[in-house]
């Protein structure tokens, strides 16, 4: 089955090369051009990667990531723009998107980004993963301790669900930006660190003594739900 996948690109010209390069690689492709009916159609359809250029007519491309993430969407998301700024970047990540890539681009870095992002969702996830009295609910997107919900950032989701999906198994540092910010983010360990603590104060009954998200002095984290 081929995989589909969702354009929105206001600019004519790239958004014909896009569907042209990508339906050539295999790819069931459709555009849009606007951000309010790219919205509507993230979240009605099925598809399994969204290619999103951040400046649109109506809706700007951090929005609509924003409403499809709100409305429970888990498509992966990569966005396309101009902006080379890495306050940019880590804003487009904070929204929700799964990537970014700037423009002028190669057709070749963007189908291994897709391919890689396939990849990754293709590692089959129930609906929900428990541990303790935590409970990660993929398709909502929530998680939810002792029944209540828990207040987690998109950054913090797509930490915890990395681990999740890596478990048991160490994750150096620069894995878990790749797998949570982002390829060619830049972000310091520092910074990963205190997202990690971050995550620990929501899911680890004492945080100062973690069972579930272990250090690797070092190293990174290993994450045993058991």
């Amino acid at each position: 089955m081929k995989a589909s996948i969702l354009v929105v690109e206001d600019d004519p010209g790239i958004a014909m090369a896009l569907e042209d390069d990508l339906r050539a690689e295999g790819y069931a492709v459709e555009t849009t051009a606007d951000g309010g009916m790219a919205s509507a159609r993230a979240i009605a359809g099925r598809f399994d990667v969204i290619l999103l250029d951040v400046m649109l007519p109506t809706r700007d491309g951090f929005a609509v990531c924003r409403e499809v993430r709100a409305a429970g969407v888990r498509t992966p998301i990569i966005l396309l723009t101009a902006r080379t700024a890495e306050p940019d970047k880590i804003f487009g990540l904070e929204t929700g998107a799964d990537d970014y890539i700037t423009k002028p681009y190669s057709p070749g870095e963007l189908r291994a980004r897709i391919n890689a992002l396939l990849r990754r969702t293709s590692e089959a996830l129930p609906e929900t993963f428990r541990f303790g009295d935590v409970e990660v609910d993929f398709g909502r997107r929530e998680v939810r301790r002792a029944g209540a919900a828990v207040a987690v950032t998109p950054l913090e989701f797509r930490l915890l669900e990395a681990f999740i999906r890596h478990r048991g198994r160490a994750l150096g540092r620069q894995r878990l930006i790749d797998l949570a910010w982002g390829h060619d983010t830049f972000v310091t360990d520092r910074v990963v660190d205190n997202q990690v603590t971050n995550l620990r104060k929501k899911i680890e009954p004492r945080p100062a003594a973690p069972v579930y998200l272990h250090s690797i002095r070092g190293y990174g984290y290993r994450f045993d739900p058991s």
